[in-house]
């Protein structure tokens, strides 16, 4: 674990320069092109190529060499960043959509296959620890990132922001490409002899397989993607819900809501780590059904108008609860076999940010007409419907396993044979 925890600090370095420049392009956007709609296209251009890159990564992760992808796709990420830095003044409203596809695609791409490859780095009995440093350091650099935003904008200019956030892949280029890392048990697989020849059908391929093989994990990819509808709702909901408490410091309350949800994420990562040692198990499908039933009520509870104690709770709450849930989810998936895992993880990161994206544009649409707690707890409802609906699936299959005297947590995951057939 010594050597993968220097990849947490180059991974958290940057995710503050992706958080740090999240703030100051979509400032720069509407600086430049003076259109709302046009910093609204940016987002829309990123996402879209994140739902789509997630399909392509998962057949790229599953046929080529893991370190070699996630280095690349952090120096395209900083090689963008600098052309946009360097451009006329005149092209950079146009370069402003080609950063978008190369940042969704390679972010994408990044993701997948550090997720693929924690079971091959640290070993896979250590990657649920592995999986909630890796969370702690995200946390820790979205709030340094969002705090520092303002500042450095303000201060040094738009330039200086993305000269920060190119230097931050940089650092995570060469700290991935310096550390010895073994990112594959094996050599890489070729997908092209083993799936279909194109995106479309790779991905009706793995969930042909999944959904014979391991139902339980559709159903769970398709709960993420419901999470990301409700994540969307309090995200465009938080401004509108903060300025009606407070319309001279609307920032107060986002602040105090990050700052407390973090706090609650990383406090859930070390006493996951502890219970899993002591169990000596990760936990399954049931405790990500529940955690995501939790981290949905505590969202609702803090669009209510509880008064402040209680509103902070519920945020540490749910900021407790959506650590968990992430952990545990990536950690179930991380147990497919090396074959199946970059495909798999592919698939969750085009369903969860097709949830995401689709979720900002429905939130945003009826927040023009119902309140914030409307909004938020009609998409963290249906989240909350869905794992009800998982957790009774969960239960009848124990249910029967008891009767046929089998264990009732064994893994629900397709095996390296069925993954080739």
């Amino acid at each position: 674990m010594g050597y993968f925890r220097l990849l947490v600090v180059g991974n958290g370095i940057s995710a503050y320069g992706s958080y740090l420049n999240l703030v100051a392009l979509n400032v720069f956007i509407y600086d430049v092109t003076g259109s709302a709609l046009a910093a609204g296209l940016f987002m829309a251009v990123r996402l879209a190529t994140s739902v789509a890159s997630g399909f392509v990564s998962g057949r790229l992760v599953a046929a080529y060499d893991r370190k070699r992808l996630m280095v690349g796709a952090d120096l395209c990420q900083a090689i963008s960043l600098l052309t946009l830095l360097l451009a006329p003044e005149g092209t950079r409203a146009t370069l402003l959509y080609f950063l978008a596809v190369v940042t969704g695609g390679c972010s994408t791409l990044s993701q997948v296959a550090l997720r693929s490859s924690i079971p091959d780095i640290v070993g896979s009995e250590h990657r649920a620890r592995a999986n909630g440093l890796l969370v702690i350091g995200r946390s820790l650099a979205m709030i340094v990132g969002f705090a520092s935003s303002g500042l450095v904008v303000a201060q040094c200019g738009y330039s200086a922001a993305f000269a920060l956030d190119a230097v931050s892949f940089v650092i995570s280029a060469t700290v991935m490409f310096l550390l010895p890392l073994r990112t594959r048990a094996d050599a890489p697989v070729e997908a092209a002899e083993k799936a279909p020849g194109n995106a479309s059908h790779a991905t009706g391929w793995t969930v042909r397989i999944l959904l014979r093989t391991a139902p339980l994990l559709v159903v769970m990819i398709a709960v993420r993607a419901v999470d990301g509808l409700g994540s969307s709702s309090h995200n465009v909901a938080l401004p509108i819900y903060s300025h009606g408490l407070d319309p001279g410091h609307p920032a107060t309350f986002i602040s105090q809501f990050w700052a407390t949800w973090a706090i609650g994420n990383i406090v859930a990562q070390q006493l996951f780590s502890r219970a899993t040692k002591r169990a000596g198990r990760t936990p399954g499908e049931k405790a990500f059904a529940l955690g995501a039933c939790v981290m949905s009520a505590g969202f609702i509870l803090v669009f209510s108008g509880l008064p402040t104690v209680p509103t902070i709770i519920a945020t540490l709450i749910a900021g407790a609860a959506d650590g968990f849930t992430e952990t545990v989810y990536v950690t179930r998936l991380q147990a497919a076999p090396d074959e199946q895992r970059g495909r798999l993880f592919g698939l969750s990161a085009s369903a969860e940010n097709a949830g995401f994206g689709l979720g900002m544009l429905v939130s945003g649409a009826l927040l023009e007409t119902f309140s914030p707690l409307q909004v938020v707890a009609s998409f963290h409802g249906l989240a909350i419907v869905l794992c009800a609906v998982l957790l009774s699936v969960i239960l009848r299959r124990a249910g029967a396993a008891a009767r046929r005297g089998e264990d009732p947590v064994s893994p629900d995951l397709p095996t390296a044979a069925e993954g080739r057939s």
